[in-house]
């Protein structure tokens, strides 16, 4: 079997996937030329699964977006960037569906990624993310690289970053709202509740990565979607359930909501992998949230 390296192997997507070799921030400093080129030199993994990412909710991507924008451009350069260098045959680099317009038509396809701007809540990071793209295709055009980029909708699961306030939405609510159960306070929720989204467990992220590390080798990214949308009322009453939180639930309607919606189209990964099963949202939440009072408070917060 090929060497395979995961960088953000200590994450919630990259520690689910299985590999030879798997790196968080403390075993090689991504944004470091020198530190990135001496190890791929030293490993030369034949397979990268980049997952590695400055990552967060709506309020961090609104007041951090200079930090958002430079680490993930740093980071996805100096990956790609070795990996060429040395031998690297299969690479999968992640973007994230803020890479799309904030004015597109639906459902959201690969060839819109660059039709217009992102939505102006996440902007920055939505740059830095279009420009893996522009850079796969750069190195299939030059250097005639069959790397490859996927989309995954939004990713929750086991071993997230549970940040209660630059978290993404579902380990942000699953902690805050475990908190105000053991405090016996009301829960206060961002926004109306009605903006919709597309949810995807981490465990369905990882299958995919690993079949698609080996298998896709088209240029166009591959979108790693249920085409199931659920609206984040629907998602914090889950939570809630689950989490049997007794207390007041209160609708902060004067805080921004973020983007409306955005669907995405699936059609291709279903046409490729027509038997895959996806994991309900409501099973993929309780599996979530077991894990999380079993290992709170040893969580990544």
């Amino acid at each position: 079997m090929a060497k395979r390296l995961v960088t953000g192997g200590t994450g919630m997507v990259g520690s689910a996937i299985p590999a030879d070799l798997k790196i968080g921030r403390k075993d090689c400093n991504l944004g470091d030329w020198q530190a990135v080129n001496a190890f791929f030199e030293k490993e030369k993994p034949e397979e990268v699964i980049h997952t590695a990412a400055k990552v967060g909710g709506v309020w961090a991507n609104m007041h951090q977006k200079g930090d958002f924008f430079r680490e993930n451009v740093l980071m996805n350069t100096h990956v790609i960037e070795a990996a060429r260098l040395h031998g690297t045959k299969r690479l999968l680099a992640f973007l994230s569906t803020c890479v799309f317009p904030d004015q597109v038509s639906y459902p959201l396809d690969p060839q819109k990624i660059h039709l217009g701007p992102p939505h102006r809540s996440n902007d920055a990071y939505a740059y830095a993310k279009r420009m893996v793209d522009v850079q796969l295709q750069a190195y299939r055009e030059q250097y005639g690289l069959e790397y490859i980029s996927v989309i995954p909708t939004n990713i929750y699961g086991p071993n997230d970053l549970f940040d209660l306030e630059n978290g993404h939405v579902v380990p942000a609510l699953i902690h805050r709202c475990f908190l105000a159960r053991e405090k016996g306070e009301d829960l206060s929720v961002w926004g109306s509740g009605k903006p919709l989204r597309e949810f995807i467990f981490s465990e369905d992220v990882a299958q995919l990565s690993d079949w698609a590390v080996s298998n896709y080798t088209e240029a166009e990214p591959l979108i790693f979607s249920t085409s199931e949308e659920v609206s984040i009322k629907e998602m914090v009453e889950m939570i809630v359930e689950l989490l049997n939180f007794k207390g007041k639930l209160i609708w902060q309607s004067d805080k921004p909501d973020g983007q409306f919606r955005k669907p995405s189209d699936n059609s291709k990964i279903r046409s490729l992998l027509p038997n895959f099963q996806f994991t309900p949202v409501y099973e993929g939440l309780k599996k979530t949230i077991s894990w999380f009072e079993e290992n709170y408070p040893q969580i990544r917060k």
